[in-house]
C-alpha cells in the first residue's frame, strides 16, 4: 500500500527505506502476521518512488560471508584490532551471530546471493588472503530494495509514505517514543503517531553542515559516491541526540572511496589498483599501494586522496596488469582505463605532466626488489630505498601497453551515529534504553580509525531484523 495517510496509530513507524528499515518493517511484518487485529506499519522516505533506497539502491554490497552463509570468523576481531578496542565486540559477534539466518530471510523473499569471481586476493576468509570467490546479493543492493520493498507494497498492513522527511520524535509524558512528526512533499506538517519507531535513514553523508562539523575542513570537498546518500541527512541522529540518546563510532571518520572522475555512475569504484601505483597532480607517489590486499586498503586510499591530495590523483599501470585474468571486472567505472603505447602518451590523455610522470616511474623502476610477482597472494615483492616503499607487487612499470585512471575520493558512509544495545534499542549514555525507539544501518555508529567491509549492508540487514524482533514481543 503507498501513502495512505491516517491519523490512526501504527504499530511500527520506519524511518528510511535502505536495508535497515526494509529488513525491520518486513521482519515486523511477519512477526506479527499471525495477530487477530493486523498491525500497521508506516514506512518513510524522503526520496520519491523511483529514487528509493538510499544507499543499498546503489552499492554492489560485497558480503564477507563464506559458501555456508557464515560470517569471516576474523570479522569481530578484527574491528576490535583496527579500533583499539574502541568498538562494540559483542555488536560485532551478534552479527556473526545472526548472518546466516538473515541471507535466508532475504533469500526468502528473492534476493539471490551470488559468489563472483574477483581477480585479486582479498581478506574475507578468516583473515587470511584468499582467492576465494566473494559474495554479494545478484543485481547489487538494488536486488534487496526492489524485492523486499515488492513484500511491503503487496501487504495492506503497511504505508509507504514517499517525499517525507522527518523532523521531530514525539513522546509521552513518561519519555516514551509515540510518534513522528514529518513534513509530506506539499511541505505541510503533520504528526504520526506509532507505538515504537525505527530510525533506518542513514548517517550524515548527505549534509555538508554536519560533514563540516564532525570531519572538519574540506568536507565540502567531497562527493557522494551514489545519489542516493544525498538524503542521507542525519535526521536519526539529530532526532535521536534531542531525547538524549547516546554516540558510538568516531565522528570525524568516514568512508571513502577513490572513483574515477571521468563519469557520473554511482560506485564507480577502482578496486584493483594493487599492482600499479598511485600519483597525485605533481606525478609523485604518495601510498604504499601494495600495504595489504585491496580491502584492506581501498578505504585509505580513499582518505588519503581527500585529505592530502586536493582530491586529485591518477593509477598508473602496464600490459602486466592488463593480462590478470578478469582484470578490468576490479574497475566499477563504465569507462575503461585510458591507455597509450607510452608514458609520454598516457600522461598527454590524463592531462599530467608527463616528463614528471616519466621521471617517477623511472624511479619506482629502479627501487624493485627481487622476486616472482604474483597478483593472487601477498607475494612480498616489495621496492627498496624509495619513500613510500611498496611491499608487495613492485613490477617495473615498462612493458606498453600503459594504463591510467583519473581518481578522487567520494563519501560512502560515516563512522559516527546513534549507540544501540544488542536488540536495537536507542540507549542514552547509562546505557538505558529509550522506551518504543530503535535504530539500525549506518545510523547507528560502530566504527574507529578503519572499516573493515563488505559488512555495511549485512549489518544493517541484521539490526534491522532485530529491531523489529524485539518492538514486536514488546507489543
Amino acid at each position: 500500500m503507498s501513502d495512505a495517510h491516517t491519523n490512526a496509530p501504527y504499530d511500527l513507524i520506519v524511518i528510511g527505506f535502505g536495508a535497515a528499515g526494509l529488513s525491520a518493517a518486513l521482519s515486523y511484518a511477519e512477526a506479527t502476521a499471525d495477530r487477530e487485529t493486523p498491525a500497521r506499519i508506516a514506512v518513510l522516505e524522503r526520496a520519491g518512488e523511483a529514487e528509493r533506497g538510499g544507499a543499498t539502491r546503489w552499492t554492489g554490497a560485497f558480503l564477507r560471508i563464506d559458501r555456508n552463509k557464515e560470517l569471516d570468523t576474523d570479522w569481530a576481531e578484527h574491528v576490535s584490532r583496527v579500533s583499539g578496542g574502541l568498538a562494540d565486540i559483542e555488536y560485532c559477534r551478534t552479527v556473526e551471530r545472526e548472518t546466516r539466518a538473515t541471507l535466508e530471510f532475504v533469500e526468502k523473499h528473492g534476493v539471490e546471493i551470488a559468489f563472483e569471481p574477483f581477480p585479486l586476493p582479498h581478506r574475507f576468509a578468516a583473515g587470511r588472503p584468499s582467492m576465494a570467490d566473494p559474495a554479494s546479493p545478484r543485481g547489487g543492493g538494488a536486488s534487496i530494495v526492489e524485492h523486499l520493498g515488492a513484500a511491503l507494497e503487496n501487504d495492506p498492513r503497511v504505508d509507504i509514505r514517499y517525499r517525507t522527511e522527518a523532523l521531530r520524535l514525539t513522546t509521552a509524558e513518561d519519555g516514551t517514543v509515540d510518534g513522528v512528526l514529518v513534513r509530506g512533499a506539499d511541505g505541510r506538517t503533520q504528526r504520526l503517531s506509532g507505538r515504537a519507531v525505527v530510525l533506518a535513514c542513514g548517517g550524515f553523508e548527505g549534509n555538508p553542515e554536519m560533514l563540516t562539523r564532525y570531519i572538519g575542513a574540506k568536507a565540502c570537498d567531497l562527493p557522494l559516491i551514489a545519489p542516493g546518500i544525498a538524503n542521507n541527512r542525519g535526521d536519526a541522529l539529530r532526532m535521536a541526540l534531542e531525547l538524549g540518546a547516546d554516540t558510538a563510532g568516531q565522528f570525524d571518520g568516514i568512508h571513502a572511496e577513490p572513483v574515477d572522475t571521468r563519469t557520473a555512475k554511482a560506485d564507480s569504484v577502482l578496486y584493483g589498483f594493487a599492482t600499479g601505483i598511485f600519483v597525485n597532480r605533481r606525478t609523485e607517489r604518495f601510498f604504499d599501494e601494495g600495504r595489504d590486499t585491496w580491502d584492506n586498503t581501498f578505504e585509505h586510499v580513499g582518505y588519503e586522496i581527500w585529505k592530502n591530495q586536493d582530491q586529485e590523483a591518477y593509477w598508473i599501470a602496464d600490459a602486466k596488469t592488463l593480462a590478470i585474468p578478469g582484470f578490468l571486472t576490479s574497475l566499477l567505472s563504465d569507462v575503461p582505463p585510458e591507455q597509450a603505447d607510452t608514458l609520454e602518451g598516457l600522461a598527454g590523455r590524463l592531462g599530467i605532466d608527463a616528463e614528471g610522470l616519466e621521471k617517477t616511474v623511472a624511479e619506482f623502476n629502479a627501487a624493485v626488489g627481487p622476486g616472482e610477482f604474483d597478483p593472487t597472494r601477498l607475494d612480498g615483492k616489495a621496492t627498496v630505498g624509495i619513500e613510500p616503499q611498496k611491499s608487495n607487487w613492485a613490477v617495473p612499470l615498462d612493458t606498453a601497453p600503459f594504463i591510467g585512471v583519473p581518481l578522487t575520493s567520494a563519501i560512502c558512509f560515516t563512522y559516527g551515529g546513534i549507540r544501540t544495545d544488542l536488540s536495537g534499542r536507542v540507549v542514552s549514555p547509562a546505557g538505558t534504553a529509550i522506551p518504543g525507539l530503535y535504530a539500525a544501518g549506518e545510523a547507528t555508529g560502530l566504527f574507529y580509525h578503519a572499516y573493515p567491509p563488505a559488512t555495511s549492508v549485512l549489518r544493517s540487514l541484521i539490526f534491522g531484523r532485530l529491531a523489529a524482533q524485539h518492538a514486536a514481543a514488546q507489543a
